[in-house]
């Protein structure tokens, strides 16, 4: 789901619909910092994580410290 850039009257209306409103100086600035968090989540979204196990599965005790410095 493709996102543009969120305007500034649309976090605004976002932010009182979820009953935070937001003084009017705040509305640019929420704006863009939801504009940068959709462009990460539409990154990670694109990462192929099929093989990977859940992260209960990791057991740190099971690790070879075998490494060189």
């Amino acid at each position: 789901m493709p996102f543009g850039d969120i305007t500034p009257s649309e976090a605004a209306r976002w932010a009182a619909r979820g009953g935070l409103p937001l003084p009017a100086d705040r509305h640019g600035a929420v704006a863009a910092t939801a504009s940068h968090i959709h462009s990460v989540v539409a990154v990670l979204r694109e990462l192929d994580f099929g093989d990977t196990p859940p992260a209960p599965a990791y057991r740190a005790a099971q690790e070879a410290h075998d490494a060189a410095v």
